[in-house]
């Protein structure tokens, strides 16, 4: 420390120092003396202590005058718009301590000279002594100024900082959480601007903000400086990375990328106003705002910075557009999912509801149904109905007091670190943010259910929705021999079950990526001119745009899909079933009729297998192979297992083989296994065959019961017939399961039959069968049903 008790530079402050400068002026010092070695880059600067702060109210004598408006304002004679607005004005009225403004003058005078500049413009950013705490994210509550240049303006700008601790959204803050006015100092942080004005900006954090994910980083990027996304005024880009594989940079472990709208950036304005918003250009609203290495880099750093402070941690970042460099701008706690319950999760179950009126991105993992208040003007809010779900823009710390009464947000504008997407966590309260249309195509009283349980994608249904609350307790799951597994389709989902003990993901189905987040035919991406319907050309297109090559559209949206399933799990197995629509499903796809034939029965005619060493399809199993070896070899996820469904022969197997080899996949190699599902009766009564060529099996029961029993699984009038539990049906499981297991091989089970009847469980466990997979919201009645089982039969053999 300096011998300076009102100004410090920020490298001599460190974490310990929270009341002297504040939280964000230590955790920045703390960064700059203790993570610069390790590469971390934070712009320099100095802060004015709590002690400034004292002093400044002493030179003015205001203690008294605050204390009085306060009182007023508790004892109900001044609303809170007006002691706010009389504190602040008493502050602004305040002379500085002609000592103080001088040694203010001085430290600016000094970082100018070392930045090579007469006035070298700074950031001046308030930190309030009681801010970013674990229980207290404060976010926002204070005042930043950004392109400060010359003492004046900076002695100006400091002066409001001050007067920024009473705006009425901090008053009403610090009542919430119980703190004393009179007892929080506020510090402020002077520091260089990073010319991102010029470059991009944004925030990330250390863990998923929506469900506690504590494996990877999330991203948000946008053109311009920082505030924007902080305030959620811009639809930023996202960026999720798993942490466990980012150590010794030979993996990019990137697993979701997506390009938001950014319509609008801030830059430097001369005049009055130091900063304005313009319009983005096409190329920027089009383009990502950093590369996938510095994607990496700030991840490593966000690693870095957690694993110092030893919690989850909230940043703020900046590139410099003159310079190329990436620095960290501000680090706190992350408030909300480090303090949740993990004992326990909630689920729900959407069982009937109206069309879809508008979706953005899902925030608070829950559903709420209610009446709308559109409200578009901060200074409309008194028109707030309490408990009314709150439509609007987007919105900023003035908009807090009626946030805190709505049931449900949604908003225009705004990523999963925007403003209104942290105080929605914060108060426990689900919000859709960024639908890019909420106002226009929602109105006050409608009737809705906001639903933000269905994955990363939040909905808003007309009417209400019947839905179902489930609360699952982690506490007291069985040890089980037998390994149960989940389930899994949806990647926008798959974060929400990271809490469940599971072994790993026993199915993962391709076709979900593919039909969802795809929607395109792989062979209408690899022959693009054979498309001649204009409407479908034109889709193709719009999805397809950031991309020069179609066919890595294709690659690139599958490896990733997969990568966020393989992620929850890692490095448990996940059993990736290779795609297996029929051909009526394939022809759905965009463009993909003109590559389909038409037949008659297509569950048992050109799916699995077939289709893959077929010169019809062939072209298109080779890309599916190219996200899979990109999923294991360049982003790491050696936990994955491919599976081939729907394989009549050894002979099939063969080819298949030989096709996957081909194409930089052969079984054996880095520790590639290949499973086959048994759904034939071949698969069983040539298990053995079956066995030399694959490492396991996953019984797909309905398959194998419609055709054993020759049964359309889809058949109404049918239906009764249908019955995995029928002898025929249990002699082929139990007849694979031992042949397997004498051929070395290992055997699961994929299928609601063991959540849905305990006694299938029993046969199962009483087979000897390795594994079985359920659906995640069955995982723990299977469990006990298993553990249930086992103790019977080890009961029954004693």
């Amino acid at each position: 420390m300096t011998d300076s008790e009102t100004v410090i530079w920020l490298e001599d402050a460190s974490r310990k120092d929270v009341p002297r400068v504040g939280g964000k002026n230590a955790s920045l010092g703390e960064m700059l003396n203790q993570l610069g070695s390790k590469g971390i880059a934070v712009p320099t600067g100095f802060a004015t202590t709590s002690e400034a702060y004292w002093q400044f109210l002493e030179a003015n004598d205001l203690k008294s005058g605050i204390a009085d408006a306060m009182r007023d304002y508790e004892e109900g004679h001044a609303t809170l718009a007006e002691t706010g607005a009389a504190v602040r004005k008493m502050i602004l009225r305040g002379k500085w301590p002609a000592a103080l403004a001088a040694e203010i003058g001085d430290f600016y005078a000094n970082m100018s000279k070392k930045a090579g500049r007469d006035e070298v413009d700074v950031a001046v950013r308030s930190s309030a002594t009681a801010e970013d705490l674990p229980d207290a994210s404060f976010a926002g509550q204070q005042e930043t100024y950004l392109n400060v240049k010359g003492e004046r303006e900076l002695l100006d700008s400091c002066k409001r900082c001050f007067a920024s601790l009473f705006t009425d959204r901090a008053i009403s803050y610090r009542q919430v959480k119980g703190f004393d006015h009179l007892q929080v100092a506020l510090s402020i942080g002077v520091q260089q601007m990073v010319r991102s004005d010029k470059g991009g900006s944004g925030v990330m954090f250390s863990i998923d903000t929506e469900t506690g994910f504590d494996k990877v980083v999330v991203i948000n990027a946008a053109w311009g400086l920082g505030e924007n996304v902080v305030q959620g005024a811009v639809d930023p880009d996202e960026f999720v990375i798993f942490k466990p594989l980012l150590e010794g940079g030979k993996f990019k472990p990137i697993v979701e990328k997506k390009v938001g709208a950014k319509g609008i950036k801030m830059i430097y304005s001369e005049g009055a106003e130091k900063t304005r918003n313009v319009p983005t250009s096409k190329a920027e609203r089009a383009a990502y705002v950093i590369d996938d290495d510095e994607i990496l880099t700030l991840a490593r750093w966000a690693s870095i910075i957690e694993t110092h402070y030893g919690c989850p941690m909230d940043m703020e970042w900046a590139k410099d557009g003159e310079t190329g460099e990436l620095f960290i701008v501000q680090a706190r706690p992350e408030t909300v999912q480090a303090q949740r319950d993990q004992s326990s999760f909630k689920s729900y179950e959407i069982k009937k509801k109206g069309k879809v009126l508008t979706k953005g991105l899902s925030i608070g993992g829950s559903v709420i149904a209610g009446r709308l208040c559109l409200i578009e003007d901060v200074a409309d809010i008194d028109k707030f109905v309490d408990g009314s779900i709150l439509v609007t823009g987007t919105t900023d710390p003035d908009w807090v007091p009626i946030m805190k009464r709505a049931a449900g947000i949604i908003t225009d504008h705004g990523g999963r670190t925007s403003h209104a997407a942290i105080v929605s966590r914060e108060l426990g309260v689900p919000a859709v943010v960024g639908t890019g249309e909420a106002t226009h195509v929602l109105h006050s009283e409608q009737e809705v259910t906001l639903s933000c349980a269905e994955g990363d994608e939040g909905f808003v249904y007309e009417g209400y929705a019947e839905y179902e609350e489930k609360t699952e307790s982690l506490s007291d799951i069985p040890q089980t021999e037998t390994r149960v597994m989940l389930n899994l389709a949806n990647p926008g989902s798959a974060f929400r079950w990271w809490q469940i003990p599971s072994e790993g993901v026993g199915l993962a189905r391709m076709e979900f990526v593919i039909n969802n987040q795809i929607q395109v035919h792989p062979m209408a991406l690899i022959h693009f001119d054979q498309i001649t319907d204009e409407e479908t050309r034109e889709k193709i297109e719009v999805l397809t745009r950031d991309y020069d090559d179609k066919s890595e559209y294709f690659v690139d949206k599958l490896a990733r899909g997969l990568a966020r399933i393989a992620a929850t799990v890692y490095p448990k197995p996940v059993i990736v079933r290779m795609s297996d629509f029929k051909t009526n499903e394939y022809a759905g796809l965009l463009g993909g009729a003109g590559f389909e034939p038409k037949e008659e029965n297509p569950m048992i005619g050109f799916r699995g297998a077939s289709r893959y060493y077929s010169e019809a399809y062939r072209p298109g199993f080779a890309l599916e192979c190219q996200a899979m070896a990109r999923l294991r070899n360049e982003m790491g996820f050696d936990n994955v297992v491919m599976m081939i469904p729907f394989c009549r022969s050894v002979g099939e197997a063969d080819k298949v083989l030989e096709v996957m080899a081909e194409n930089g996949l052969k079984r054996g190699e880095n520790g590639l296994l290949v499973y086959v599902m048994c759904e034939i009766p071949s698969n069983v009564i040539l298990a053995k065959e079956f066995a030399t060529r694959f490492d396991g099996f996953s019984i797909g029961s309905n398959d194998l019961t419609q055709l054993t029993l020759g049964v359309d699984r889809d058949s109404d009038r049918l239906s009764g017939l249908f019955d995995e539990q029928d002898q025929a049906v249990k002699w082929m499981i139990s007849s694979v399961i031992r042949e397997a297991h004498a051929a070395g091989a290992k055997v699961g089970l994929c299928g609601q039959a063991p959540s849905d009847h305990p006694e299938f469980a029993q046969f199962l466990v009483d087979c000897g069968i390795d594994t079985i997979s359920v659906t995640p919201d069955s995982f723990i009645a299977v469990k006990k049903q298993v553990a249930e089982a086992e103790a019977a039969r080890k009961k029954g053999g004693a």
